[in-house]
């Protein structure tokens, strides 16, 4: 599914329990990136295999369950999704000499911001926030530059990006569970309070950047 697609996961097993109440729904992400294990003498290659991983990750939805005592979990607001067609050929695989190779280019730092941006704007405006309003920004980190140019682009301090350079330097980028990693590390701090927001993000092949909006 590539690096954004936990969220088009998450959106599907949401459906699923905004339409059957009582229902508990398992998500499984799972990626064998080094499937796509590629040799040439090529930056991209070489940066491809340096930071990708395999990965696996899950979660559990539902709809009106009560959390665990003294465990505050969030509540999905809404989903967006932003694609960019014209880039299609900036993120993803291809096949080469019968194998896979990791195409990741170097203008996907260039083109991150804008389009996390118009993710943004659908998630934040139309219910009246803006970025100021967000606490806590679960961003796949697809690399330190890409995590780099989206920080500067929109703001964000180094506390906002900690869990995501947490995840990329103990785990790699192990492509869609990524953010649910560093979902977890916000979980697991026992930091988010009733009322905060959050942010997920991810960008993949599309070349599309894939957001959800959480509220605990």
């Amino acid at each position: 599914p590539g690096c954004a697609g936990a969220l088009p996961l998450l959106q599907r097993a949401a459906d699923h329990a905004r339409a059957y109440p009582g229902h508990r729904v398992l998500a499984i992400a799972v990626e064998v990136c080094s499937a796509a294990y590629f040799i040439d003498t090529s930056l991209e290659t070489v940066v491809g295999n340096a930071i990708c991983a395999d990965g696996a990750a899950a979660v559990v939805l539902g709809d009106g369950d009560a959390p665990p005592a003294g465990v505050p979990l969030p509540r999905i607001v809404a989903f967006q999704s932003v694609l960019d067609p014209e880039q299609l050929d900036k993120v993803g695989f291809e096949q080469k000499e019968g194998k896979l190779r990791i195409i990741l280019a170097a203008e996907i730092r260039d083109l991150a911001g804008p389009i996390i941006e118009r993710c943004l704007d659908g998630l934040l405006t139309p219910r009246g926030l803006g970025k100021q309003d967000v606490r806590f920004w679960v961003l796949h980190p697809g690399g330190r530059k890409v995590l780099d140019a989206a920080a500067g682009y929109l703001g964000l301090s180094e506390e906002h990006l900690r869990r995501s350079r947490q995840v990329l330097r103990n785990f790699g980028n192990m492509s869609s569970p990524t953010v649910l990693f560093v979902l977890n590390e916000v979980l697991a701090s026992g930091e988010p309070q009733p009322g905060d927001y959050g942010v997920m993000l991810a960008l993949g092949p599309g070349f599309a950047a894939e957001g959800a909006l959480l509220r605990w």
